[in-house]
């Protein structure tokens, strides 16, 4: 470490903001976070499923790479946030189960492939998942389990990643930064998700609309799943994510703009996949709803890398900003240290082309 202090601001803070901020402060750098409202925008409103392994496809590795590296970072890096509250993990294994024969091929083609990228996946039958979640639905053919697949309490790593910062010495400035150019630290980390293109001109982020339901249990209903259950309904991705007090389902995906309304339709469609799924959950108090823009790329991986020599961007993380936050918070005070993780390789900037350059 340098014996002069070194200053870098960053620019958003949803959790890989905040996880860069605490990583770069707590190597020795002086840390400003810009944020009108710390904690609020995409990363509030998510489901926290760490799951890699279980969205695998033949031809995406390197989204299976990066996924992979950050899910293996996972165990040290919230032990790590116990220091700042209780723990944010709320389950420690995947079940991704098959409604009909061609999501059960899709499966088969999931484990066949993810199995010769050196992953382990299982999988089950319609017994032996009835024997591990009975409360799921008889219409389940088939499952594929990934033990090690986490998922955690989103908004409780919110609150944990703030206290890590304000113990680490960051400072949080709430508000909007409308022009890099009028930051003067010495670096600059650019992690301001759909609003990134807004100060680096040329970076291919897009909002797209999320919704979930949140709901809560009650005294008699049947107990909620112990794993995260994934699954496909009328060709809709839904998942049920366990929490302390309950379960939440997610997740809708449109292409709306800046729409953060909560729809009619995308309630039914989260209600009636999640019966689906399993068919008790209609027992379970609903007490929210709400919607997010995550921020989208292209190809769905992030943009991870320097565009000039001041600044880096930590953006696009879309649906898995949860999931790679360790990994990109390593790779991020890497870049800032003059180096590179090649677990993220492909994550570059420059595969789109950059914007213009601030000096």
């Amino acid at each position: 470490m340098s014996t002069q202090t070194r200053s870098v601001a960053v620019v958003g803070g949803g959790v890989i903001g905040l996880s860069i901020a605490w990583h770069a402060a707590r190597d020795g750098w002086a840390v400003q976070l810009y944020d009108p409202a710390v904690g609020t925008g995409a990363s509030w409103v998510a489901g926290g499923m760490l799951a890699p392994l279980s969205e695998g496809w033949p031809g995406e590795e390197t989204a299976l790479t990066i996924g992979a590296a950050s899910l293996a970072r996972w165990p040290e890096f919230g032990a790590r946030l116990e220091k700042f509250g209780p723990s944010v993990f709320t389950g420690d294994t995947s079940l991704t189960v098959a409604l009909d024969s061609a999501d059960a091929q899709d499966l088969n083609t999931i484990a066949e492939w993810v199995s010769a990228q050196g992953h382990e996946l299982q999988v089950l039958s319609r017994s032996q998942i009835r024997e591990l979640e009975p409360m799921l639905g008889r219409g389940i053919r088939s499952g594929l389990m990934a033990v090690g697949e986490s998922a955690v309490d989103n908004r409780a790593l919110l609150t944990a990643l703030q206290a890590a910062c304000i113990a680490s010495g960051v400072e949080l400035i709430e508000r909007e930064v409308h022009d890099l150019a009028e930051l003067d630290t010495d670096q600059i980390v650019l992690t301001a998700g759909i609003a990134s293109p807004k100060l680096w001109p040329g970076l291919p982020v897009r909002p797209v609309k999320g919704e979930i339901l949140r709901l809560r249990g009650r005294p008699g209903v049947t107990p909620a799943p112990s794993r995260t259950i994934r699954g496909s309904v009328h060709g809709r991705p839904a998942y049920l994510v366990p929490r302390g007090d309950g379960i939440v389902v997610g997740a809708t995906q449109y292409e709306s703009g800046d729409d953060t309304q909560v729809t009619m339709a995308g309630v039914r469609d989260l209600i009636n996949d999640a019966e689906a799924l399993m068919p008790a959950i209609g027992e379970y108090e609903l007490y929210e709803c709400a919607a997010g823009l995550r921020p989208m790329t292209p190809d769905n991986l992030p943009l991870i890398g320097r565009v000039s020599e001041r600044v880096v961007v930590s953006t696009g993380h879309g649906r898995n900003g949860i999931l790679l936050t360790p990994v990109t918070a390593d790779a991020t005070l890497a870049l800032l240290n003059g180096t590179s993780l090649v677990e993220v390789k492909g994550t570059e900037p420059q595969r789109f082309g950059t914007g213009k350059e601030i000096s």
